[in-house]
């Protein structure tokens, strides 16, 4: 029978992927050695066993970690997959040489039709252990690279020896200068993988960020924005790692006023374009008194004459208290918009005259929209 001639090809099979397979031109020592061996050995013994029977494997185990040796040598599935190929050519080669002077053709290729399901079900749980380590190792490097950005994020960075250390466990070098971007509920880790390399991604509390390295370079946020592919996202302004935490700020404080659509729409805005904004919403209960002082006059005014004083004072204000301009902005004559000023004037006093008032009213319009 070929059982003998089969477990007598262990030699030759290995001698023949070390010679095919250039990843394997190498001394049997070590952990490659002694799993070459004993995978070859292992798989021509069960198959010899298993010929004739209608039964599953009985372990694959040490194919599984041939995957995740594999892994760990830095070799890619490329290899393996040519080493499985070899071994089948290998053993099928020794089965016709042994069984062809005893067997009939139609139970060669039986054997045949056998070995070769057989060694891919062996190359299947190499595979299997191979992707299982790898899944484990890049999981634990994201990780390492959530607890960095939850470090340089949280902040400040006092000790910059430990942000030293945290960036080289997570295998990231420390940029010059880096930008925080508030993304939602995107996928931040999604998200890094399309942009520059060492940019980092994590889901935070209470949305995912970006960390993205050297943000000044040349289309830096032309790459941001094509990555997030219409998606809302908030830059903060560019610093010194070790100061990422006043970015993050930044941008966070920004995210759920860009999420409601009060930052303008575009889909990627930066918090440095936004700065009233972002002061207004930090002080809520100020901004909003502040609305209710300065805007009392159009509060005390019935609803259809307070709409129309409200747009004719915007319109006023956005045209530096030029009346034509207010007038084309309200599509209206300009003497309309002075008739209206006349009222304004005799609601708000002295206040329309009055720079710094003026400020005041403006800066409350402004929190009203916000707020409200």
């Amino acid at each position: 029978m070929i059982g003998p001639g089969l477990v007598g090809a262990v030699d030759d099979l290995i001698s023949a992927v070390r010679e095919q397979v250039p990843e394997y031109d190498q001394p049997l020592e070590g952990e490659f050695g002694r799993l070459l061996r004993e995978g070859v050995s292992a798989a021509l013994h069960q198959f010899v066993e298993l010929l004739g029977h209608d039964a599953g494997l009985p372990d694959v185990g040490i194919y599984e970690a041939i995957g995740r040796a594999e892994l760990r040598a830095g070799r890619t599935l490329d290899a393996l997959q040519s080493a499985y190929r070899v071994g089948a050519r290998v053993a099928w080669r020794a089965a016709v040489r042994v069984g062809e002077a005893q067997l009939e053709p139609r139970v060669l290729f039986a054997v045949a039709e056998a070995l070769f399901a057989y060694i891919d079900r062996l190359a299947d749980a190499s595979f299997a252990g191979y992707a299982q380590a790898q899944s484990v190792q890049e999981g634990s490097a994201q990780a390492r690279r959530h607890a960095l950005v939850e470090l340089l994020v949280r902040g400040p960075i006092v000790d910059e020896q430990a942000g030293h250390a945290a960036a080289e466990r997570a295998g990231w070098p420390l940029p010059a200068r880096v930008a925080v971007v508030a993304v939602g509920e995107s996928d931040p880790v999604a998200l890094a993988r399309r942009l520059p390399s060492g940019t980092l991604g994590a889901a935070l509390e209470p949305v995912g960020v970006l960390v993205l390295p050297d943000p000044e370079a040349p289309r830096r946020l032309d790459q941001l924005a094509t990555a997030l592919r219409g998606r809302r996202g908030v830059v903060g302004p560019a610093v010194p790692w070790t100061q990422a935490h006043q970015s993050a700020r930044r941008a966070l404080d920004g995210w759920p006023l860009h999420a409601a659509g009060r930052l303008g729409g575009a889909p990627l805005v930066r918090a440095g374009d936004h700065v009233l904004a972002l002061v207004l919403s930090a002080e809520a209960p100020l901004a909003r008194e502040l609305a209710h002082v300065s805007l009392a006059p159009l509060s005390a005014m019935a609803p259809p004459a307070r709409e129309r004083a409200e747009a004719t004072l915007r319109a006023w204000l956005g045209a530096h208290g030029d009346v034509s301009k207010a007038a084309q902005a309200l599509h209206v004559h300009p003497q309309t918009v002075r008739q209206r000023l006349v009222a304004l004037r005799e609601a708000f006093g002295a206040a329309l005259d009055d720079p710094l008032a003026r400020l005041d009213i403006a800066v409350a319009l402004r929190a009203r929209d916000l707020l409200e």
